[in-house]
C-alpha cells in the first residue's frame, strides 16, 4: 500500500474522504441552490442552423 500503510486503515481514510466529499458538495449545493431549469424558447439554436446552411448554399 502507498506509503508503507494497512489496508484497513488506508480503506477508512479514503472511505472518509470520500463521504466527506460528498457531504460537502451537497451542503454548498443546497446553500447556492443553483437554477438546474432548463430554457423553454429553443427557437434562436434554429435559426442559427438554418444561417449556417444558407452561407454554405
Amino acid at each position: 500500500m502507498p506509503a508503507g500503510v494497512n489496508w484497513i486503515p488506508y480503506l477508512k481514510f479514503v472511505s472518509a474522504s470520500m463521504i466527506s466529499m460528498f457531504l460537502g458538495s451537497q451542503v454548498i449545493h443546497n446553500y447556492y441552490k443553483p437554477d438546474m431549469t432548463l430554457p423553454v424558447d429553443l427557437s434562436g439554436a434554429d435559426s442559427t442552423q438554418t444561417d449556417v446552411e444558407n452561407s454554405s448554399r
